[in-house]
Parts: C-alpha cells; structure tokens; sequence
C-alpha cells in the first residue's frame, strides 16, 4: 500500500451481523470497508467508489449476487475490480456459474473464519496491484 492510502473493500451483505463481523474485521486489519444491504446498493456503491476488490454476497434483495456481478462486469467503469463472492451457496453449479459469469474467487461463508477470508483477500489484492 502506498503512504496512508486504505485499499477499499466493498461488503455487499444483507445479514447485519455477518456484514459487522467482517467490516470490523477489515478495519482492524488497515483496509476501509464500504458496505451495502442490497444488490441495487452494492452495485451502486461499487460505480461511485470504484473499490479495490468487493466481496458479494448471492442472496441479495433487490438485485441477486449474480445480477450484481453481470452489472459489474458489463459497466466499463468497474470491470476490472476483482469480485470475490462470500456466500453460503456451495453447489458445484453455483460455484460454476459464479466463476463463468466474471468472479475472481467463491468463498463459502461456513467453511472460512473471518481471519482467513481477510487473508484470501490480502492474496487477491497482491495479484492485482497491476490492474488499473
């Protein structure tokens, strides 16, 4: 990271406690985190804050995760922001479709402690430091 510059994450999370957990989280770890309730939000704040990565949920009111990764990958404003989706949707064909449709990763919510999704997320954000 350069000088005092936070990386952005952006949380796209309906379930408050899950979304708290991991901002706090995050925030411990030095990153600033932007969070959202629904898919509309998340799409929205991922326009307007062009983050460095976002972690986005499947289930989603307003907009599904996958509908937010379609928008996300199909805007020129935001196609390069890697997408990590947390989920608990674990069906070989999700995970699939999540990957085919532009996710750079699929974490499944119960199989990760917080500390290690932060971690998945560190790794992310080192193999991009490139990409503009």
């Amino acid at each position: 990271m350069s000088g005092n510059t936070k990386q952005t994450i952006l949380l796209v999370e309906d379930d408050a406690f899950l979304a708290g957990m991991y901002k706090t989280k995050f925030e411990m770890e030095g990153f600033a985190v932007v969070t959202a309730d629904d898919g509309l939000k998340g799409f929205q704040l991922a326009k307007d804050k062009k983050p460095d990565v976002i972690l986005l949920d499947i289930l989603l009111p307003k907009m599904d995760g996958f509908e937010v990764l379609d928008k996300i990958r199909a805007s020129k404003d935001t196609s390069a922001i890697p997408v990590i989706l947390l989920t608990n949707l674990g069906q070989k064909e999700d995970v699939k479709k999540g990957l085919e449709r532009g996710a750079n990763g699929y974490l499944i919510k119960a199989h990760f402690m917080p500390s290690e999704v932060v971690q998945k997320i560190k790794s992310v954000l080192a193999g991009n430091i490139a990409a503009e």
